[in-house]
């Protein structure tokens, strides 16, 4: 006999169809009765993995996806799963901004997320962990950001001195009497899908710094696919780095009449910044710019750029940044050796890595 069942129960099928073996009806309804929990301890994208040194980082799995699943694109994989024209199945973020602990970085709960480094220094604090660990990439950033706009779901997080702008009871808890948030110590809602699971702090706190993306005198470029993943030259100087293009001509941000302008055409060199909604685009953004989260996804967050010499990426926005924070919010006008108190950065691993250890059972979450 088959059994139907519209009840909340972990014994059900995804028809609804009992599984139990044999059921009972009691007079507080049926004995197999085993509720689904509205809280899971344990997602399977969720788990810890030890560098060279033995000491674990919590990460976030990405399995592969092409460009038709995230925004209608062609059927490629998207890049932050293609690294030197090898096409991998999955991907390992780091869940929270990166702490250093002698001399690598890692991603730890309810820690201080470590700030006043250079673009150059968190690039080697990420490599000293071991194989395949880098500081994370502009492809991985714009994985992220194209996951939140096609779900429609956005990141909250500390944009107001260790609230949430939007609602200040989502608060994260604040250390040594300032404003800064201990990693994932908010809600749900500060991560980046609003589950316990996902990756957390993308919004605000501090800016972090990523890999494989930069302006070249107001030319956006990048290094190719997500090869900024593997042990290459990211110098000022290095052949590695190549224009984003559209019809033949490199892709450039002009500062102009107090707005950012994306075009292909020359202009003086200048600084601004504007809402993502305000800028403007003179032609139609390219599949490669969609890819790395180079369009409106966010309206209210902020563009900032600065068009003369080499300009290094932060994203995120800060614990001041309020409604110009977000996940889209990208700040192109930072000299490599910059740091202050409110940059940080973190790391992230490829599948093809050799991984010593990695262990699914004994992560917890916390809810904030």
């Amino acid at each position: 006999m088959e059994v139907r069942c519209t009840r909340n129960c972990k014994k059900k099928d995804k028809q609804g169809r009992c599984l139990a073996k044999a059921i009972s009806i009691e007079e507080t309804g049926c004995g197999a009765f085993i509720r689904v929990p509205e809280f899971e301890p344990f997602r399977a994208d969720n788990v810890v993995i030890y560098d060279k040194a033995g000491i674990p980082s919590v990460m976030v799995r990405f399995s592969r996806v092409t460009d038709n699943d995230l925004f209608g694109g062609s059927c490629r994989p998207h890049p932050a799963f293609v690294v030197d024209g090898k096409v991998y199945d999955e991907i390992y973020i780091s869940k929270y901004p990166n702490t250093v602990i002698n001399g690598r970085a890692y991603s730890l709960p309810m820690t201080k997320p470590e700030v006043n480094v250079a673009y150059d220094e968190a690039v080697n604090l990420c490599r000293a962990k071991g194989e395949g660990w880098h500081l994370w990439t502009a492809a991985e950033r714009g994985l992220i950001a194209n996951i939140c706009h096609k779900n429609e779901v956005f990141p909250h997080g500390n944009t107001n001195c260790g609230d949430w702008h939007g609602d200040n009871s989502e608060k994260g808890k604040t250390y040594d009497g300032g404003y800064k948030t201990l990693t994932g110590s908010g809600p749900a809602t500060w991560n980046h899908d609003h589950t316990p699971f996902g990756v957390s702090d993308l919004c605000g706190n501090i800016w972090e710094w990523f890999a494989g993306m930069r302006l070249m005198d107001g030319v956006i470029e990048v290094i190719p696919d997500n090869n900024a993943a593997a042990d290459i030259d990211m110098s000022k100087d290095s052949d590695k780095w190549g224009a984003l293009m559209k019809d033949g001509k490199p892709i450039r941000i002009n500062a102009e009449d107090g707005g950012l302008k994306f075009t292909t055409e020359e202009s003086d060199m200048d600084y601004d910044g504007c809402e993502w909604g305000d800028a403007e685009f003179e032609f139609d953004v390219t599949e490669q710019m969609k890819e790395l989260a180079l369009y409106p996804g966010e309206p209210e967050t902020y563009l900032y750029a600065d068009t003369e010499g080499e300009r290094l990426p932060l994203a995120g926005g800060s614990w001041i940044s309020g409604a110009r924070a977000g996940v889209f919010d990208l700040d192109l006008s930072n000299a490599r050796s910059g740091s202050d108190g409110n940059i940080g950065f973190r790391s992230a691993l490829p599948s093809y890595c050799q991984i010593s250890r990695m262990s699914t059972d004994v992560l917890s979450v916390h809810e904030g």
